[in-house]
């Protein structure tokens, strides 16, 4: 007959299955922003699977390593099985926060902000880690103490206002030729703007600091 001995030895241990996982995760998420903590769930111990030579990982299809999240198991041996492991990525970065009620419309100083440690796994997309992408902006919106700042709640300043007389600055290879008009928009720095010239037509420019309309032939 079946002795138990053999038979116990072609069963796959569940642990091997959590430590591949976890060391699986641990090099997804080595590229990630911050300090990332991976805690790995429960497989059912009563699971049943043929032992594995070789455990193939994978995340499944419209899943990311983010939160909580899932890691596929797979066996391509003979007798094929996967299985599906729970984890939960937490990633602990410095996130930059408002440091008192601030208004719409306000300009964003160094002191309106506080560096504080948060899940980025557990807020929206576009939140912002370095205190610089926020300040001199302007908020589209008006923000409560402690409230993270994304990067949506924020519009770089105007450098070209409707209505004002540009510079227009046309540069090509080995000429430099400038003229006047009227911006008919306001404009960050890098932004498309439409100018009004003199003679009446319509010229597309790129914003620059100090009334300069940069116009590419």
């Amino acid at each position: 007959g079946i002795s138990a001995s053999s038979l116990g030895a072609e069963r796959q241990e569940i642990p091997p299955i959590l430590k591949a996982v976890e060391n699986y995760v641990r090099g997804e998420t080595a590229g990630f922003p911050g300090q990332v903590s991976i805690s790995v769930g429960a497989v059912d111990p009563r699971l049943n699977l043929p032992a594995c030579p070789a455990l193939e990982l994978f995340i499944p299809a419209g899943s990311r390593l983010w939160g909580q999240a899932t890691v596929g198991t797979r066996c391509n041996g003979p007798t094929p099985w996967t299985v599906y492991v729970p984890v939960s990525v937490k990633v602990m970065a410095n996130v930059v926060h408002a440091a008192k009620p601030l208004a719409q419309g306000q300009p964003v100083a160094a002191a309106d902000l506080i560096l504080q440690q948060a899940d980025l796994a557990q807020l929206p997309a576009g939140i912002l880690t370095e205190p610089a992408l926020a300040i001199g902006k302007t908020l589209v919106t008006s923000i409560a103490p402690g409230q993270p700042l994304r990067q949506d709640m924020l519009r770089s300043p105007p450098v070209v206002l409707q209505g004002q007389s540009v510079k227009l600055l046309a540069q090509g290879r080995g000429f430099n030729v400038s003229s006047e008009g009227k911006a008919l928009a306001a404009a960050a720095a890098g932004q498309v703007v439409q100018v009004r010239a003199h003679s009446g037509q319509i010229i597309n420019g790129i914003a620059r600091p100090d009334g300069i309309v940069e116009v590419r032939p």
